[in-house]
């Protein structure tokens, strides 16, 4: 007890000691910290910045379901120059969808829930005088409500007797519905509107869902039986847009669950074992590692840039420190010579060290919470929504990262005046 009474003595002898040094040479002391503050204040702020986009990220993939496999033309990666051997595939088309589900329902222990296909169609939507362009409307049947991937706030989705019998029903996005009823999308159900000068009658309205990486507005579409959308739209023969969305059982592997997929695929287009697959099985894991890999590499560029400013500022500490140590040799003498020992001196000039640092690890702070605040407020008002959090474990690692950077660079100046000879020391001018 007697021993920690002792220290917690001496440290807050050295604390009293480091803030009147700090008074007396304020000038000298901001400049010191300055280069701990631009330190901090870039490890904060690319801190923010790769968590806002792990963020961004991870809802953008969350709307591609974590559950659902995507059977296209095209992989969701970089194919170079092999562009034209994805573009030579055969199409796929809207039926596979119903031969899917009749596989699954005749696999015992299926791993798969239900196949529906996407059809997209590009148009644009009238409401009396109102309008909105570029939208994608997609062409599906009953069994896409089953996916989940889309989320009804108003209102319903079509039955399977409605999408055999091809109505002109309609389930808008948020966006398009916010633009054709400012009074509120409660307000469309039950409402008739034009695609192509064609009344269809709204019978739904999805919840806001957001944007996919900030590219893609997935609340600018809308959902159709498809056999309405083949009648006035596409005729029998459109396949090159079309999309089979495939649900797996919430405890299956995903990547059993993708070879089903596969195996079935193969079976329904009649490949033979050795034929090399002429169509994607796609998944939101395929996109997170691809865009893992990116953020990784921002955060290596990140630490090398935000350790670089560190050094700077520790460098100055450490030739503060030493200007210090020898402008204060026969202060040191004197307390050496009435009995200070020698890791009382250490640590006294290892407090000042962190005393500054600290201070200057708060002010970087500041200013990274004032850029956090400016940054949000300048992207929330673009299409790529960005939330720039500042989490309390990136103020402990601001705190632990200026506390400890302080008495690194202050170590050897500090090491030093604890090793000086008194008498050697008292006899400096």
């Amino acid at each position: 007890m007697r021993v920690i009474r002792q220290i917690v003595v001496e440290l807050w002898e050295s604390v009293r000691i480091a803030l009147e040094q700090l008074r007396a040479h304020i000038l000298r002391s901001i400049l010191t910290a300055f280069g701990v503050i631009i330190g901090v204040w870039a490890v904060i702020l690319m801190g923010v910045f790769v968590r806002g986009l792990n963020e961004g990220i991870e809802d953008s993939l969350s709307m591609l379901g974590s559950d659902l496999f995507y059977v296209e033309k095209f992989p969701w990666r970089d194919i170079g120059d092999d562009w034209m051997k994805y573009r030579n595939r055969p199409h796929l088309e809207a039926v596979y969808a119903a031969e899917l589900n009749q596989i699954i329902a005749e696999t015992a222990a299926s791993n798969l829930v239900v196949a529906a296909p996407a059809v997209m169609y590009q148009t644009g939507i009238q409401r009396n005088n109102l309008s909105i362009d570029n939208v994608d409307v997609f062409g599906t049947t009953a069994e896409y409500n089953l996916l989940g991937s889309n989320e009804i706030e108003y209102g319903r989705f079509f039955t399977e007797t409605e999408a055999l019998s091809g109505q002109n029903l309609l389930i808008l996005g948020s966006e398009v519905a916010d633009v054709l009823f400012p009074e509120g999308g409660q307000y469309a159900v039950g409402q008739s509107l034009k695609l192509s000068k064609i009344n269809f009658r709204i019978i739904g309205v999805f919840a806001e869902q957001g944007n996919f990486l900030g590219a893609q507005s997935w609340d600018r579409n809308g959902v159709m039986p498809l056999t309405a959308m083949r009648k006035f739209f596409l005729g029998n023969n459109r396949r090159d847009t079309t999309t089979i969305r495939v649900l797996k059982k919430p405890d299956a592997d995903r990547e059993v669950a993708r070879d089903e997929i596969i195996g079935s695929m193969r079976r329904i287009r009649g490949q033979l074992p050795g034929d090399e697959e002429n169509f994607e099985v796609n998944s939101s894991d395929m996109l997170e590692d691809q865009l893992g890999r990116v953020t990784d590499i921002v955060s290596i560029a990140g630490l090398g840039i935000t350790s670089l400013s560190l050094f700077v500022g520790a460098i100055g500490i450490m030739n503060i420190t030493f200007v210090s140590v020898r402008e204060r040799t026969q202060e040191i003498g004197t307390r050496r010579a009435v009995g200070a020992k020698r890791v009382t001196i250490l640590i006294q000039f290892l407090v000042e060290a962190g005393v500054v640092s600290l201070i200057g690890g708060a002010i970087g702070l500041g200013l990274a919470k004032l850029c956090q605040v400016l940054i949000e407020g300048v992207l929330s008002t673009q299409e790529f929504s960005f939330t720039a959090s500042l989490s309390p474990e990136l103020v402990l690692y601001a705190v632990l990262i200026s506390v400890m950077t302080g008495m690194a660079a202050g170590f050897v100046p500090a090491w030093l005046a604890s090793r000086m000879d008194p008498a050697n020391a008292l006899r400096h001018e």
